[in-house]
């Protein structure tokens, strides 16, 4: 199932063929450098990042906009949080 929705990310993460924790690790720093409101996608086929990146969102106050997935591959719509 692909992203809902039609919002256009202001920058995209490809986390594809890396494994934990690569692709948080690569999370974190991409979003650091969003500007607060803004929106990320992020592409992954590391299964653990259903678990890892909603934690993620979490702890970090950003917020999980929407999560899919089609076939092997994972998608996140991540907005960060207004400082």
């Amino acid at each position: 199932m692909s992203l809902q929705t039609t919002a256009i990310p202001d920058d995209i993460l490809d986390a594809t063929g890396l494994n934990c924790p690569e692709p948080v690790m690569m999370l974190h720093n991409k979003v650091r450098n969003l500007q607060a409101g803004g929106l990320l996608k992020v592409i992954a086929t590391d299964p653990s990042t259903r678990r890892d990146i909603p934690k993620f969102c979490v702890f970090l106050g950003h917020e999980l906009v929407e999560q899919a997935e089609e076939g092997a591959t994972y998608l996140y719509l991540i907005r960060k949080k207004l400082d």
